[in-house]
C-alpha cells in the first residue's frame, strides 16, 4: 500500500481544472494577442548539458511559430532550483518560461533544505517534451568493459571510486546512489553545476564514472573517448545498439530518467498556456527538430496535454519522495 500523499502534493490536481477554462472573451483576447514581445526560456543548468541542448534545439522553431523570438538563458546551480525559483516568482504573463526538469521540479525539493518554492503549486505545467535516459559512462582507459567488471573493481577498491552529477538532488545523483545500493558497492558523489564540467572531469580522470543524460555524452561515446556500460531505457536504443539496458545487466528497479518540459509560474492565463503548448507541439513535430531530438535519444512517450502533464507531475513527486527517503539522501 502506497503512503498517503502530503496535502501540498494533492493541491496540484485541483488547480488543473482552470486549464479547461479557455472559452471566455478574456481568454479569447489573450489567445489572439499573445505574444507581443520576446519570450525568455530559462535553463537551470550550464551550457553544454542535456537540458541546454534540448532548449536550444527547440527555441528557434518555437519562436518562429509564435512570431516572437524565444531567447534561451542559462541560470545554473543547485540542481536547477535557482532557475526554478526565478520562474516561480516571475510574472505569470507567459514571457518568462522554465525548461522544467525532473531535477528541479520533482527531486531536489525532497533532498535540498530550504528550497524556496513548492514544486506542486508554484508552477503551471504547459508541455511535457519527453525523457532522455541516463547512461552509465566511464573513461575509455578505465580497465572495465561491463557493469559486472565495474562492480568488481568498486568492490576491490571500497570508497575509492567516484561519480559526478549536475548537482545535489539531481537525477544523476539519485541514479548513482541507487546503482550503488542495488550493486552493493560504496561510491562517492561529486556534484557539479551542470553536466558540462562533470564530463570534462570524467575525461580528465578526476572522477571515475557518470550516470549522466545521453545528449551531452553521445559524441564522446561515439568517438570512443567514453565507454557506455548501460542505459536506463526499457529496451536498447537504435543509436547505441551495443549498449545494454540496466535490466539486461542485472540492475533491476533502476527507474531514474531525466524528463524535460515547458513550465511557467502559477496563475497563467489558460489561453496563453494553450497557445504555448500548441506552438511547442508544432515545433517538436517539425521534421528537422524531430531528427535532432531523436539523435539525442529523446523519448517522447508521456502526457500529451497540460492537464495530463500536471497529473504526471503529481505522480513523479510522489515517486521521488519515496525514492529519496529509501536512499536516505540528504543535502551534503
Amino acid at each position: 500500500m502506497l503512503p498517503q500523499l502530503p496535502k501540498w502534493l494533492t493541491k496540484l490536481k485541483g488547480s488543473l481544472v482552470a486549464l479547461a477554462l479557455c472559452a471566455s472573451p478574456h481568454f479569447a483576447h489573450a489567445q489572439q494577442t499573445f505574444p507581443t514581445k520576446p519570450i525568455r526560456l530559462i535553463v537551470g543548468f550550464a551550457p553544454g548539458g542535456g537540458t541546454d541542448i534540448v532548449a536550444r534545439a527547440l527555441a528557434p522553431k518555437m519562436g518562429e511559430i509564435l512570431g516572437q523570438s524565444v531567447i534561451v538563458e542559462n541560470k545554473s546551480g543547485a540542481a536547477g532550483t535557482i532557475a526554478a525559483d526565478q520562474i516561480a516568482k516571475s510574472n505569470p504573463d507567459g514571457y518568462t518560461l522554465l525548461m522544467g526538469h525532473s531535477n528541479s521540479n520533482a527531486i531536489a525539493p525532497f533532498v535540498l533544505t530550504n528550497v524556496p518554492y513548492n514544486p506542486a503549486t508554484d508552477f503551471t505545467p504547459i508541455t511535457y517534451l519527453g525523457y532522455v535516459p541516463n547512461v552509465l559512462v566511464v573513461k575509455a582507459s578505465l580497465p572495465v568493459n561491463s557493469v559486472a567488471q565495474l562492480i568488481s573493481l568498486a568492490k576491490a577498491n571500497p570508497g575509492q571510486m567516484t561519480y559526478g552529477s549536475s548537482g545535489i538532488g539531481s537525477t544523476q545523483h539519485l541514479a548513482g546512489a541507487l546503482f550503488a545500493k542495488i550493486a552493493g558497492i560504496d561510491l562517492n558523489h561529486v556534484p557539479y553545476k551542470g553536466s558540462g564540467q562533470a564530463i570534462i572531469d570524467l575525461l580528465g580522470g578526476q572522477i571515475t564514472m557518470n550516470f549522466d543524460t545521453l545528449p551531452p555524452n553521445l559524441q564522446q561515446i561515439k568517438d570512443g573517448s567514453l565507454k557506455a556500460l548501460a542505459i536506463s531505457t526499457p529496451k536498447r536504443l537504435s543509436i547505441l545498439p551495443n549498449v545494454p539496458t540496466f535490466n539486461e545487466v542485472g540492475i533491476t528497479g533502476f527507474d531514474v530518467t531525466n524528463w524535460y518540459s515547458i513550465m511557467g509560474p502559477k496563475g497563467m492565463d489558460p489561453a496563453v498556456v494553450n497557445k504555448i503548448d500548441q506552438a511547442v507541439k508544432a515545433a517538436m513535430a517539425d521534421p528537422q527538430i524531430k531528427k535532432t531530438m531523436d539523435s539525442q535519444g529523446l523519448q517522447p512517450e508521456g502526457p500529451t496535454t497540460p492537464a495530463a502533464f500536471g497529473l504526471f507531475l503529481t505522480a513523479e513527486l510522489a515517486k521521488y519522495q519515496r525514492l529519496v527517503k529509501s536512499l536516505n539522501i540528504k543535502a551534503e
